[in-house]
């Protein structure tokens, strides 16, 4: 049995409300009162999100409400039949049945299946016949119990579980119709083909007799589906399409892009298919394997509500020499990719290559981050001074020890070094995958080039995405260019490459050099002029540049004023140690308050955010503003302001109290370091919570409408969410 769902989690001819959100709620306070959920709200925004992003009703008064969320203990169902039915969105009207599927955030793929297996179930209709005929709620457990267990039959289209749907078979003898991964498709009579013609309306059989039979063959297709969450539509698009071709007498493989491990379509049975289907609300992952073939678009829902049409399309696609084809990327762009890019609004192409960048350059923030936090715990401060760290690791080994056997020490310059390299990816593939954005693969290859060249020019973050956009724009470009047949193969791997990286960063070095070095000395000038000026005052400019642009050049030169005159401080001379502490307080409030307003007001971060405000725990903790930036990247105009504000806040009330760092980095874990470490603490917290809260406000009363919660793209092809 099932640990899903119980009769705790069924309730039957209830009624729960007007509308979805009413009725989400009350399920959502059906997890949480089982146990299962630490909170209602937690749960319920996340579930009304993904509602939001596509409407969870299908044919046959059947919606499947579902979502991803932190607050879920456990995997879980719960059930309801309502009375009156509410409108989920679907074609034909309100929904009776209602199926809330709650999956933690880390659920195990073997759950997954389970949830997945459920949403197939309810396409079928001897099963949500029994589901509103059942008398108690043991009765549902019962159903639910017997659609999970069952094992797949014969007679009925199949889809494996993460993976292509890869059995499909229908009885009828010598006319049914076999494609078990590219298996033999069965003779058929001219009257199976007149049948065919008739469903498909071709005509049924030409004048010829064998000849006729022959060009109503069925088609072979291929297909795809994907939904945000991976869990339902995914799997009831792929199942609705195989039922639908069975019927049509047409070879169908579904490649499910789901939450679960992914299998992919045989390249053979790739090629040797007349079209394909896309029926996805997230990118194709991989979706150069069908470059070529005439191809159907669709949101994933549509492959639950209109499956014959799309098989119908299909066919059509498949014989027409104009219809839209899956782009040969790199090499050349289709009408039908053109068509998609140009019905985009800027501001929406803009934000989604952004978070494509941020996406893949994530993970060197978070483990180069937490890696010189553990550098500077085991070797303390002194590790990131001039050449420290790679002095110890050039001169001494496990077995030659710095300073007399000194463990920890070389330990914590190991740490540090491997976290300093990963860090130094940060900006090259921030700019690489910004490209990648843009252009597709062959896009990072100049994008990191760029990046390179950022970090070379000490342009940082802001010349990371300045050359990213760069480099993608003129790899798309390139793309575009008509050339011969024979020139098409080595234009993603040579010519792209090759005048992408030239003209990128060929424009970074020669036009955009100058006036960022210009402008990081200009800044650096003004400063030191300020030196001898109000202490407040300088604490605010200084909280005000470190928190600008976050590593990039202006936070740079603010670091920079900061080092230099650390080494003239002294017991009568506190003023370079001053600067240096509210440098690095003001440093730390970005990722710290990014962190703090997720936890604040979830709802209005994505599912990928709030993981990262996780990390940036501990990454502003360690004095890594870097942690801040996947949230600046994506929503600059609110985030960027927001962290100015609270920066400014710690630099003064730093300065006012005197307190002082003579380390140059570290965060509170160099806490010996400082002087005044109470007020030290004191001004990041004001910060911290000032800057929350503002980022806060900006996201609620800033914008017309709710902010987007989709997540970063896969990481977004780390997982289907």
């Amino acid at each position: 049995m099932t640990t899903l769902i119980n009769t705790d989690l069924v309730v039957l001819d209830a009624n729960l409300g007007a509308d979805t959100s009413a009725v989400i709620r009350q399920l959502a306070g059906m997890v949480a009162g089982a146990g299962r959920a630490t909170g209602v709200d937690a749960l319920y925004a996340d579930a009304l999100a993904r509602e939001q992003k596509t409407a969870t009703g299908v044919p046959g008064g059947i919606a499947i409400p579902h979502c991803r969320s932190e607050a879920v203990l456990e995997a879980t169902l719960a059930m309801a039949r309502l009375d009156p039915a509410v409108d989920f969105g679907a074609k034909d009207g309100p929904a009776d049945i209602i199926f809330f599927i709650a999956a933690p955030a880390g659920a195990d793929n073997e759950h997954l299946k389970l949830l997945s297996k459920l949403a197939r179930s309810l396409i079928k209709k001897d099963f949500t016949a029994a589901l509103r005929a059942a008398k108690t709620p043991a009765e549902i457990v019962a159903l639910v119990d017997e659609a999970l267990s069952d094992a797949p039959k014969p007679s009925t289209a199949t889809a494996v579980d993460g993976g292509p749907t890869g059995v499909r078979e229908a009885a009828g003898g010598s006319q049914g119709v076999v494609g078990h991964r590219g298996g033999p498709t069965a003779a058929r009579g001219p009257e199976r083909a007149r049948e065919l013609g008739e469903q498909l309306g071709t005509g049924g059989v030409s004048p010829g007799g064998e000849a006729g039979a022959r060009e109503a063959a069925p088609k072979r297709l291929v297909a795809v589906t994907a939904c945000p969450t991976g869990i339902a539509h995914t799997y009831m698009a792929a199942d609705s399409l195989v039922e639908a071709a069975r019927e049509a007498g047409v070879e169908l493989q579904v490649e499910t892009q789901g939450s679960g491990a992914v299998t992919p379509l045989d390249p053979a049975v790739i090629a040797a298919a007349d079209a394909v289907i896309f029926a996805v609300d997230v990118d194709v992952r991989g979706k150069e394997r069908f470059a070529g073939k005439p191809v159907i678009n669709a949101p994933v829902k549509r492959g639950i509500d209109e499956p014959a049409k799309m098989i119908r399309e299909a066919l059509a696609a498949a014989t027409d020499p104009h219809a839209h084809r899956v782009p040969h990327f790199g090499a050349e762009e289709t009408a039908e990719h053109n068509q998609e890019v140009a019905g985009e609004h800027l501001g929406t192409k803009v934000k989604k290559v952004l978070l494509t960048g941020v996406s893949y350059m994530i993970p060197f923030v978070a483990g180069g981050g937490l890696l010189i936090a553990l550098g500077f715990l085991l070797g303390g401060y002194g590790i990131a001074l001039g050449t420290h760290a790679d002095d110890i690791l050039t001169h001494n080994t496990l077995l030659n020890l710095p300073d007399g056997g000194n463990l920890a020490l070389y330990l914590g310059a190991v740490a540090f070094k491997i976290g300093s390299l990963s860090m130094s990816f940060l900006v090259p593939a921030l700019a690489g995958y910004i490209a990648f954005g843009i252009a597709d693969r062959p896009g990072i290859a100049p994008g990191f080039t760029a990046g390179a060249v950022a970090v070379f020019m000490g342009s940082g973050f802001l010349g990371g995405l300045v050359g990213g956009l760069l480099a993608g724009l003129a790899a798309y470009w390139i793309g575009s260019w008509k050339v011969p047949r024979w020139l098409r193969g080595l234009m993603p791997v040579v010519i792209i490459p090759l005048l992408g990286s030239i003209i990128a960063s060929g424009a970074m070095l020669l036009f955009l050099g100058g006036p960022i070095a210009a402008f990081s000395n200009g800044l650096n000038h003004w400063l030191t002029g300020m030196s001898g000026a109000s202490a407040v005052v300088l604490g605010i400019v200084l909280g005000l540049m470190m928190c600008f642009d976050l590593g990039g050049p202006v936070n740079k030169v603010a670091y920079a004023f900061a080092v230099a005159g650390l080494g003239t401080g002294s017991a009568l001379n506190h003023a370079p140690w001053e600067i240096m502490a509210a440098v690095m307080a003001a440093g730390m409030v970005p990722p710290l308050a990014m962190a703090l307003a997720t936890v604040i007001d979830r709802k209005r971060f994505s599912l990928a955010e709030r993981e990262n405000g996780k990390a940036a725990w501990l990454l502003g903790a360690s004095f890594i503003s870097e942690g801040a930036i996947p949230f600046a990247a994506a929503d600059p105009l609110r985030v960027i302001p927001s962290m100015m504000l609270g920066g400014a806040f710690t630099g003064a009330i730093c300065m006012a109290a005197g307190v002082t760092s003579q380390a140059p980095h570290g965060g509170i874990f160099v806490f010996f370091a400082i002087g005044n470490i109470g007020m030290f603490v004191a001004a990041i917290l004001v910060g911290m919570v000032v800057s929350a809260f503002a980022v806060v406000a900006l996201k609620r009363w800033a914008v017309r409408r709710p902010v987007d919660t989709v997540g970063a793209p896969e990481l977004v092809s780390q997982g289907s969410y």
